[in-house]
């Protein structure tokens, strides 16, 4: 395909990717009561192909697979070739207490991205939309005090989205360097409502809403090399600086007094800093390790910093195909399994999320396209005694097709 005509597929992609941003701005992911605190239910934006895989990304590159959590990555892709990839999800979430038990669905577009190489091996681009958090809760509390019967509603919905671009530079034959420029924006409402079973007594309602418009950058490196034509190692690491959250902050208190209180507030994006290595023996196995730290204890959150804590995320996943070259199907298929463990990023939650994956990559025939299906488990203590077991299913179409050779006449 000549080089004009691909620009054109370039052009005509980044709109429907860019396209999705609305949509994807509108999904409501989550029925987690734990997506109260903060800035809601995280996201880590772990390509589908790497989920299965315990969510490793750090280390990771790949010419099969978009990779916008480690943008160092993007000049892994082939020099030749355009690539698109598309995600839904569907959960399945159970809630129990000491008062019973509770089924919930939830279904989700997870994100729309492209990427294609600008020159040759040595600069590539990335571009899509994708959410940073959600929240989406509705439960009630009990109690007495004072010998007064009262009942405590809450109730929250939406979602920050973030639409992204990014490029990586090879410097060397085995360094890459890259970064990502995001901007954020959505909007969070939360309901706290307190009434009475005695009617003399005052009942109340506060109503909070954010409407974010923000910007971050996130930085990658990876050093990389192959042994002997079968060992190859990579290793990698990505930054991104504390910086302030921007946004549009009312709440709202009222009671029969019809009080109102609005207020502007200051909240902050905490530094990131993640470390992970892969090694792939013969194109047939991967082994890969993460660790990543958010520095949420020293963002600024409602004023003071006593709300959050820092979020510490373990991750390990192995990935295997049988023969890459082999005419039989199953031989040429990927399996992958995976483990990782998280710490929650608020103090009002307990415990650590504790999740185990498996997945498939099915190949195509005639190409370089992967389709590719991942299965979580996450076990999660929240607060107080509510428990959340969550099956989480996954599917993607990994795109990657041939768009920059030139015809010989």
């Amino acid at each position: 395909m000549t080089s004009r005509h691909a620009t054109y597929r370039i052009i005509v992609c980044l709109l429907l990717v860019f396209s999705g941003v609305g949509y994807g701005a509108a999904q409501n992911a989550t029925s987690s009561p734990s997506s109260r605190f903060g800035y809601g239910e995280l996201n880590d934006n772990i390509p589908g192909t790497f989920r299965a895989m315990g969510g490793v990304s750090t280390g990771m590159r790949s010419r099969l697979a978009i990779n916008p959590s480690q943008p160092a990555s993007y000049t892994g892709c082939d020099s030749l070739a355009f690539m698109m990839d598309v995600a839904g999800s569907v959960m399945w979430t159970n809630y129990s207490d000491k008062n019973g038990r509770k089924n919930k669905a939830n279904g989700n577009l997870e994100y729309l991205m492209l990427q294609f190489p600008i020159w040759k091996r040595y600069i590539a681009f990335s571009a899509g939309v994708m959410p940073y958090s959600c929240m989406g809760y509705d439960f009630a509390l009990d109690g007495s005090a004072g010998g007064h019967s009262y009942t405590v509603s809450y109730y929250g919905e939406g979602n920050v989205a973030q639409a992204y671009g990014g490029l990586s530079f090879n410097l060397f034959d085995w360094v890459a360097v890259g970064g990502n420029f995001y901007y954020m924006f959505g909007s969070l409402e939360n309901i706290t409502a307190l009434t009475f079973t005695d009617a003399s007594l005052l009942s109340s309602l506060m109503y909070r809403s954010m409407s974010v418009s923000s910007w971050r950058g996130r930085y990658g490196l990876q050093v990389f090399h192959t042994f002997k034509q079968k060992h190859n190692i990579v290793l990698g690491a990505i930054f991104e600086s504390k910086l302030p959250f921007k946004n549009t902050y009312v709440q709202y208190e009222l009671n029969t007094l019809d009080s109102v209180l609005v207020t502007d507030r200051g909240f902050e994006l905490p530094m990131v800093w993640s470390v992970g290595v892969s090694y792939t023996y013969d194109r047939r196995l991967v082994i890969a390790f993460d660790y990543t730290q958010t520095r949420w204890s020293e963002v600024n959150y409602f004023g003071g910093t006593e709300a959050l804590r820092n979020r510490n995320k373990f991750a390990l996943g192995v990935e295997y195909r049988h023969n890459p070259i082999a005419r039989n199907y199953a031989e040429r298929m990927r399996w992958r399994v995976g483990a990782s463990m998280v710490d929650p990023y608020s103090v009002d939650t307990k415990g650590k999320d504790f999740t185990v994956s498996m997945g498939i990559g099915f190949p195509f025939r005639t190409s370089a396209t992967m389709f590719n299906a991942t299965i979580e488990f996450t076990r999660r203590n929240t607060f107080l005694d509510l428990k959340e077991n969550v099956l989480k299913l996954t599917v993607n179409a990994a795109i990657n097709e041939t768009w920059f050779m030139k015809r010989k006449l």
